[in-house]
This record gives C-alpha cells, sequence and structure tokens, in this order.
C-alpha cells in the first residue's frame, strides 16, 4: 500500500474503504462478509475507512467489526454530520454522540459536514453555533480533523473552501466528471491551500465499469497494456498528486484484493500521451450520448437568477449516458437541497449565459428540455418537505 500525507503530516492510503455498499442480506449489511473485506483490507494496508450517520446500519457495523478485532487505533474513521437534520445547536451533540456509541469509539480521526452544496447552508450552521462547537470538540480530542464532503460546481466549491480553516475536503471526481462538480479546478485549488482531497465516486458507482458503452470499453480492451476499466480509472485518479485517497465501495474480498494491488503499483506522473490519448477515446465513447454539449467550463456564470447551468447540464446529460435514477438524483443534491434552489425553473430567458458559452450552446432551450426532464412531481414534491423542514 502506498500513502499520502494530510496536512499534519498523517499518512493517509492511497486507497479508502467506502462504506455505504456493504452486500446485504434480508435488508441488514452481512456481518460475516464485510468483516472479512475489512479485516483484508486492514492487512492490505487501508487505514481510510468511510461512513456517515445516514448509511442504514454502517457505523454500527463498522464499530461492531473494528471493536470486535481490537483494529481501532490501526485505523482512521470519517464519519459524516447530518446537518440538514439539525434544529438546534443541542442537535449538534446528540447526533455526534450517536455516532460514536454507534462507532464504539471515543473520537472520530476525519470528521465532515456531509453534502454541503452551497455557502448558505454553511453559514446557517454557523448561525446555530458550529464553529464553537467544532473548536470544542476539537479541544476534547473527539474530532482530529474537520472537513466537508460536496455536490455542486467549482465556484460554490472554492466560496465554501474559503470561508472556514477547513482541514481537508471530500468531492466526486472521475475522468468523467473531470470538468463537472467541483473537478479538476476544486481539486487544484484545495491542493493549493495544502488540503487533503480524498476522492468519493471514481467509478461512478460502477457505471465507468458496468454501463461503458461498446466503444468505450474497445478503447481499454485495444490498448496495448491489459488493465480492467475499473483498473484504468483508479490509476487516472492516483496519477494525480493532488489526489490523497479514493474511496471505494469494495462489498467482495476479491475487489479488496484487486484495489490493494492496484494501489500499491500505481504511481503520480506515470501517464504519457498515449494514455492520454486512451481516456480522451473512452470519454468521446461515452459523451457521444450527451443531450448537451456542456464541458462544465462554468463561462455561463453566475447566473442572475441563481440557476446552476453547470450542474444542471450534468444531470441532465447523466440521464442518458447512465440511469435516470441517477440524473434525479445529482439534480436534486445540487438543486433542490440548497436554501436558495439553482433549479433550471429559475431561468427568465434573458440570454446573458448565451453571450459567454465558448460551445454556443442553446443554453435557454437546453434548460427548457433539462427542466421537463428533471423537475417532475417527486422533485418538487421533495422540494418542499426540505423547505419546510428548514423553518422548523
Amino acid at each position: 500500500m502506498q500513502y499520502r500525507k494530510d496536512k499534519y503530516g498523517n499518512e493517509i492510503s492511497i486507497l479508502g474503504f467506502g462504506c455505504m455498499r456493504f452486500e446485504q442480506t434480508a435488508g441488514r449489511i452481512n456481518l460475516e462478509k464485510m468483516e472479512k473485506q475489512i479485516l483484508a483490507a486492514v492487512e492490505g494496508g487501508v487505514n481510510y475507512y468511510d461512513t456517515a450517520y445516514v448509511y442504514p446500519g454502517s457505523e454500527t457495523a463498522l464499530g461492531e467489526v473494528l471493536a470486535r478485532n481490537g483494529l481501532r487505533d490501526k485505523v482512521k474513521i470519517a464519519t459524516k454530520l447530518p446537518h440538514y437534520l439539525l434544529r438546534s445547536r443541542a442537535d449538534l451533540d446528540r447526533y455526534f454522540s450517536e455516532e460514536l456509541s454507534r462507532l464504539q469509539t471515543d473520537y472520530v480521526d476525519y470528521y465532515l459536514m456531509h453534502m454541503l452544496t452551497d455557502i448558505a447552508t454553511w453559514r446557517r450552521l454557523e448561525g446555530l453555533g458550529i464553529k464553537e462547537w467544532i473548536e470544542e470538540k476539537k479541544a476534547s480530542g473527539q474530532i482530529r480533523q474537520i472537513g466537508f464532503s460536496y455536490h455542486g460546481n467549482a465556484q460554490m466549491f472554492c466560496e465554501i473552501l474559503d470561508a472556514y480553516e477547513w482541514e481537508f475536503c471530500q468531492i466526486q471526481y472521475n475522468y468523467l466528471d473531470e470538468n463537472s462538480q467541483a473537478g479538476r479546478k476544486g481539486l487544484h485549488y484545495a491542493a493549493s491551500k495544502g488540503l487533503p482531497v480524498i476522492i468519493m465516486e471514481p467509478l461512478r458507482g460502477g457505471k465507468l465499469v458496468k454501463l461503458l458503452p461498446k466503444e468505450a470499453e474497445q478503447a481499454f480492451a485495444d490498448f496495448p497494456v491489459k488493465r480492467s476499466p475499473a483498473e484504468w480509472a483508479f490509476r487516472w485518479l492516483w496519477n494525480q498528486p493532488e489526489v490523497t485517497c479514493v474511496l471505494s465501495g469494495m462489498n467482495s474480498l476479491e475487489m479488496v484484493k484487486e484495489n490493494i494491488q492496484t494501489a500499491s503499483e500505481a504511481k503520480p506522473g506515470e501517464f504519457g500521451e498515449e494514455e492520454e490519448k486512451l481516456f480522451t477515446r473512452a470519454r468521446s465513447a461515452i459523451e457521444a450520448k450527451l443531450k448537451v454539449g456542456c464541458t462544465g467550463c462554468g463561462y455561463c456564470m453566475p447566473c442572475p437568477h441563481n440557476v446552476d447551468i453547470p450542474g444542471t447540464f450534468a444531470a441532465y446529460n447523466r440521464c442518458y449516458t447512465e440511469k435516470k435514477t441517477s440524473g434525479w438524483k445529482d439534480y436534486f443534491m445540487c438543486t433542490g437541497l440548497r436554501k436558495t434552489s439553482t433549479a433550471a425553473s429559475n431561468c427568465v430567458g434573458c440570454g446573458k449565459c448565451e453571450k459567454h458559452c465558448p460551445q454556443h450552446i442553446e443554453i435557454r432551450k437546453e434548460l427548457k428540455k433539462a427542466r421537463k426532464e428533471l423537475e417532475g412531481p417527486i422533485y418538487r414534491i421533495a422540494r418542499r418537505i426540505v423547505l419546510l423542514s428548514r423553518r422548523y
């Protein structure tokens, strides 16, 4: 296993264990199988384990396995505050105490604000006293390092990075999302501030393996060096020194062993011109299914009516490159969960965005199509629930 250092010189394995996708039996995590996978990962040098309050059964299962095998001091636990459930300052302690109990520990190595989507969400937390609370927990040793996970565009990501003295962050990033979400711009900005960057969705939930178009599969198959699409995707990330740790939702022993092997071999800067051409070919094959040729450059932003144009198009495209539900989920996280909506329905057709688009996209026309696809009854109901919950 190889390691990269955090802000304070602590070593983090470049492969992390994402604990959201453990195999289930009859609706419950299969502890026997999960334990074997965790033990194999620890033995292979994986020391970063990522879970969250809202991952059903995950914190409890992880805590049980680590405690039973005496592994707590050998690993780093990352879990997340469900800030979207908070109603008062007292809720901070209530949820955190419950997480410690589930994890059978008295401290968390890496604690994240789960799924920050905009600066307004952070300001709301400030109003609840989050800064003072964090300092209290850090002073007591219950939280070692503080960070946040993020879904949204690069501009907002950078604003959140500048809003507080964060010690690490977590973003969705892969060779298809190079210029969407926080993207390469966000990755490099975080690294420039000395922050470790944890990567989630390196395979887009397995879509960059199981749902690749035939042309993309052929691109990898034709390359002289024979590697699976999953290994190529991981190596693309580890090729970048700004990437600290890549999370993998491993749910089989075979997957654990394969990923550990790759993590022991991959080196930053190992790709040359031919590898870059390979990813261009694979990416082009996937993007051929796109509805809108948006590169996520952000030149259309900011929208005077607060539409997240790149985020909307990324979700709209995902409906057609993967599954409808994947695009709908992305869209709701990037627009519906925000205090101030950034939905396509905010568009008034002013056309300011189109004057700056290097791709000459008919943005107003495409936003109408995206709105029709993405803002159905379920979206509208969920958005109302979010708004109502924030009144109390």
